[in-house]
C-alpha cells in the first residue's frame, strides 16, 4: 500500500468517525467515541480487504483515496480550479446541518488497473491486459458484499454490535449512490443488472436496519 493511499483511508477513517459519533458527541456522550472510531475502521478495512482481494483475483491492482471532485457542472469551463475533497466536505456538511440524524458515508473512491503478469497471461478469459468496466465494477461489487455479510454476520451473532452492523448497512448504501465517482458508479457502469440486484439488497438490509431502531 502507497503511503498517499494510507493517508487517504486514515483520513475517511476519521471522517467515519466524526459521522457516526456526532449525535453523540452533540449529547456531550463521548465515552461512546472511541467505540465508533473502531467501528469505523472495521467496515473502511472489511471494505477494502475484499476490494483488494477481487483485485488480485483479476490479476490487478486497486487503489484508494478520498472521494474527489474537479467538476460542478456539465460544461467545458464548470470545473473547480483544483480537486476538492468531497468525500470530507459532504459527509460532515451534511451530518452537521442535521444534527447527526443524516449519516451519509460516500468518502472513498476507488481505481483499478491491471498488473503487468495480465500480459503474461496468453490464454484464458484474462489473455488482455486491460481492465475492462466489468472487471472494474466486480472490485467495487466485492467491497459492497463484504460490507453486507459483515452486518449480517454482526446481526447473527450474539452480541451487542447492533450499531455495526447497521453503521455497515449504510455504509453500503451510501457507496452504491451512482454518483461522481462513488464506487456506484464504477459497478453501475459495469453491470446495470449487477448494480441493481445489489441495491435490492442493501435497501432490505437498510430496511431492517430502520426498524431495529
Amino acid at each position: 500500500m502507497k503511503d498517499s493511499e494510507f493517508a487517504h483511508i486514515i483520513a475517511a477513517v476519521i471522517v467515519l468517525t466524526l459521522v457516526i459519533s456526532l449525535s453523540s458527541i452533540i449529547h456531550s456522550d463521548f465515552a461512546s467515541v472511541p467505540e465508533f472510531f473502531l467501528f469505523a475502521v472495521i467496515i473502511i478495512a472489511v471494505s477494502i480487504l475484499a476490494k483488494k482481494i477481487m483485485a488480485y483475483t483479476l490479476d490487478s491492482d486497486v487503489e484508494h483515496r478520498v472521494w474527489m471532485m474537479d467538476r460542478y457542472g456539465w460544461k467545458p469551463h464548470q470545473h473547480f480550479k483544483k480537486e476538492v475533497p468531497s468525500g470530507i466536505i459532504v459527509p460532515l456538511f451534511l451530518s452537521i446541518i442535521t444534527l447527526g440524524t443524516i449519516k451519509f458515508m460516500g468518502i472513498l473512491t476507488y481505481e483499478a488497473r491491471a498488473l503487468k503478469v495480465r500480459a503474461a497471461k496468453r490464454f484464458g478469459p484474462y489473455s488482455y491486459t486491460e481492465m475492462t468496466d466489468w472487471h472494474n465494477g466486480l472490485i467495487g461489487a466485492a467491497g459492497i458484499v463484504g460490507i453486507l455479510l459483515l452486518a449480517l454476520i454482526t446481526y447473527l451473532v450474539p452480541t451487542n454490535l447492533e450499531m455495526l452492523a447497521k453503521m455497515a448497512v449504510f455504509y453500503a448504501l451510501s457507496s452504491m449512490i451512482p454518483f461522481s465517482k462513488l464506487d456506484g458508479t464504477q459497478i453501475f457502469f459495469g453491470s446495470r443488472v449487477l448494480w441493481t440486484a445489489l441495491v435490492v439488497i442493501t435497501l432490505i438490509f437498510t430496511t431492517y436496519a430502520f426498524l431495529l431502531g
